[in-house]
């Protein structure tokens, strides 16, 4: 058997969409304070369906049962309604560095939520991981003190799992729509839903709170809104079309690290040693549960 070598190409694409992603964390960091937490996802979500707006004639003519209704419904449920409310509260109260540590648990989640819910198998190595690192999140959230870029960041951080929760519970919902539908497709009805749903978000904001409407804000949610919409998930659906999804999903776990040097970068967060320590657990349960499961068999 010839062996395959690696697709570069899928791989570059991949990182690059990985390093998009954790960059939405500084966008609504940088953003929120001038804007209010519902307004910028409002105005992102504005943005990216503008950007759909030329393929509404072709998503015209596609046709849905009642299941695709019910998995539809569940998807835009958790993403974006209830992922985007959980995730831009959380980055009131917490730092954009520690936010993209706790997203490092998603693969976790959508796969002990997949067993359940799908009956895919859970093994041996999947649950001693994900307890190391659910229990690295909640060090990292306990050991977190209270500064000018985190207010409170045990609410923060504990709003941002909650926001990982939804994630996977989109993700799980979405492995059955793409046997359907593009990802085009459920990327514009994502945005078309989030418009509608955060527009009375916005205006309670709007009307109860100062909103500063100033250059660096609006282009940030340009950016979260076209580069991060369409640009990250443009690559990670190209990526998928070169390589295995199984492949592809490892390549999640760089969003914490590019989150992190992201936000030391633009924000100047730090974390503290303690809550590197805290960090470095979280990266080990994934590591775990990304070996191979035959290095957990005891030799006879």
């Amino acid at each position: 058997m010839v062996k395959k070598e690696i697709d570069w190409i899928a791989v570059i694409a991949l990182t690059i969409a990985m390093m998009v992603w954790a960059s939405s964390f500084i966008a609504l960091k940088s953003t929120i304070g001038p804007m209010g937490p519902m307004s910028v996802i409002f105005g992102r979500m504005v943005v990216a369906s503008l950007c759909f707006v030329f393929f509404i004639k072709s998503f015209m003519k596609l046709r849905f049962t009642k299941e695709d209704i019910k998995y539809l419904a569940l998807m835009v449920v958790f993403e974006p309604c209830l992922y985007f409310l959980f995730e831009a509260n959380a980055l009131v109260f917490t730092t954009a560095g520690q936010a993209g540590m706790i997203a490092s648990t998603m693969p976790l989640l959508t796969a002990i939520g997949a067993g359940i819910l799908l009956k895919e198998l859970i093994s041996k190595k999947l649950i001693i991981g994900s307890l190391i690192a659910l229990a690295g999140v909640v060090w990292l959230s306990l050991s977190a003190t209270s500064e000018q870029n985190a207010s409170n960041p045990l609410l923060g951080n504990t709003l941002m799992f909650f926001a990982m929760i939804c994630g996977s519970g989109y993700a799980i919902s979405i492995r059955h729509l793409t046997k359907r539908f593009s990802p085009l497709f459920l990327t514009a009805l994502q945005a078309f839903i989030g418009v509608i749903f955060f527009l009375s978000f916005a205006l309670w904001e709007y009307n109860t709170m100062t909103i500063d409407f100033n250059k660096d804000a609006i282009l940030w949610i340009v950016y979260l809104g076209v580069v991060v919409t369409l640009g990250g998930y443009g690559l990670f659906n190209f990526a998928l079309s070169r390589i295995e999804a199984s492949k592809a999903s490892m390549f999640i776990n760089l969003i914490p690290i590019f989150t992190l040097l992201l936000a030391f970068v633009i924000l100047g967060e730090m974390l503290t040693f303690v809550e590197m320590i805290a960090s470095s657990i979280v990266f080990l349960g994934v590591l775990i549960t990304q070996i191979p499961t035959k290095y957990f068999k005891v030799a006879k």
